[in-house]
């Protein structure tokens, strides 16, 4: 099927929303056409909604994705129309934007569904294994080939195949790609036979696919089929109702997962986080608030607890100074240990008022104790006299 059969095929997508600017086909000076999600004009067309719709509160959908910012809730609507089409999507945008979030929640919106969603990052797989991963192989195709071996797309059969990065695909598999995509036939590693195949494929990118085709690194014939349907996620620091909304969802996220009572995130640590530049988005979020619940030691996380470079100052920073003198690559298990066994010692070991500092039941509490213990961890006893 030629890009112009494509193109028609998903025409009526289109007619949703008419005038809104957030979706359009490619234009000619790109290498490629499809119908895309631009983040400015989302965002835009999300600002212009009459005045008498007041905000909605953040939701989650289908494969954890939680919606909050305007142009995440075009996306989202977006998201919904291509889910009732199979054919390829391209999403772009930086490291961590949530661009997996969005394949799966496709996947769970399509007919495939109930089908498997196997992921695979194409920056992991070793050179000169493309091919033997993607496509599998028959027994004998070449030196340790024992047995045969199903490849991931023929795995993905009757569901969706997400390829993360998929510009750092060998160009000698990027073409037997291509023919996956036109054909829906795949062909293992020594085979003499093509395996029939159902099912979409997602592919994401961090760099930009028009670039990496200009400098000959990537087939524009596989960016053409592949950017037929085409996703641009912001960057989480353009999404701020997002950083809120987020930070909050963490944050009971670890205060169940600890069994802790939830905590509240203070207007100076909102204003922290809405300051801070994301490089890493929502990945480096959600571990700064598993960080900052750790850290608190009580039921509300301030700027101080974020742990942010020059956040804090005198009685409050020098109480949290532990934190910083942590080693590098320390794990959250160990934060929480040793914030544990700080809390404890500041009261002197008495469990009682330490649970209540830590925001967790005593039980807990004493089932943590136990852990140290039997991992050899020295905890400090309570006074003789006090309640423990």
């Amino acid at each position: 099927m030629n890009n112009a059969a494509l193109r028609k095929e998903y025409s009526g997508l289109n007619s949703t929303n008419p005038g809104s600017g957030a979706v359009g086909t490619g234009t000619s000076t790109s290498p490629g056409s499809g119908l895309y999600v631009d983040y400015a004009r989302a965002r835009q067309a999300a600002t212009q909604l009459p005045a008498q719709n007041p905000a909605i509160e953040p939701f989650v959908c289908d494969g954890g994705w939680l919606v909050a910012d305007p142009a995440m809730r075009r996306i989202k609507e977006i998201a919904d129309q291509i889910a009732a089409v199979n054919l390829p999507v391209l999403i772009t945008g930086e490291a961590g934007s949530g661009k997996e979030t969005i394949a799966r929640y496709i996947h769970a919106r399509s007919v495939f569904a109930s089908g498997p969603f196997v992921a695979v990052n194409c920056s992991a797989i070793p050179a000169g294994s493309f091919e033997s991963e993607l496509f599998g192989y028959q027994k004998g195709a070449f030196t340790g080939a024992t047995t045969d071996r199903v490849g991931l797309l023929e795995s993905a059969n009757n569901g969706t195949m997400l390829l993360d990065e998929v510009t750092n695909i060998e160009g000698a598999s990027q073409s037997k790609l291509l023919r996956v995509i036109d054909e829906r036939r795949v062909r293992r590693l020594g085979g003499n036979s093509d395996v029939a195949i159902n099912g979409r494929i997602i592919a994401t990118t961090t760099v930009d696919p028009v670039a990496m085709v200009a400098s000959g690194a990537f087939r524009q014939d596989l960016y053409t089929r592949l950017h037929v349907l085409h996703i641009e996620v912001p960057a989480l620091r353009n999404r701020p109702v997002d950083i809120d909304a987020l930070a909050r969802h963490f944050a009971e996220k670890e205060c169940i997962a600890a069994g802790r009572k939830p905590v509240q995130i203070s207007e100076d640590a909102r204003k922290a986080l809405r300051a801070c530049s994301w490089p890493g988005n929502v990945r480096e979020l959600q571990n700064v608030i598993r960080r900052a619940v750790a850290a608190c030691g009580g039921e509300i996380v301030h700027a101080v607890d974020l742990g942010f470079e020059g956040v804090g100052s005198g009685a409050d920073a020098a109480a949290k100074g532990w934190i910083d003198a942590l080693p590098v690559g320390c794990t959250l298990q160990e934060v929480e240990t040793q914030f544990i066994l700080r809390t404890l010692e500041h009261h002197q070991g008495n469990r009682t008022h330490a649970a209540k500092t830590l925001g967790i039941s005593l039980r807990t509490l004493r089932n943590k104790i136990n852990e140290f213990s039997a991992e050899g961890i020295d905890v400090i006893a309570p006074l003789t006299g006090r309640a423990s």
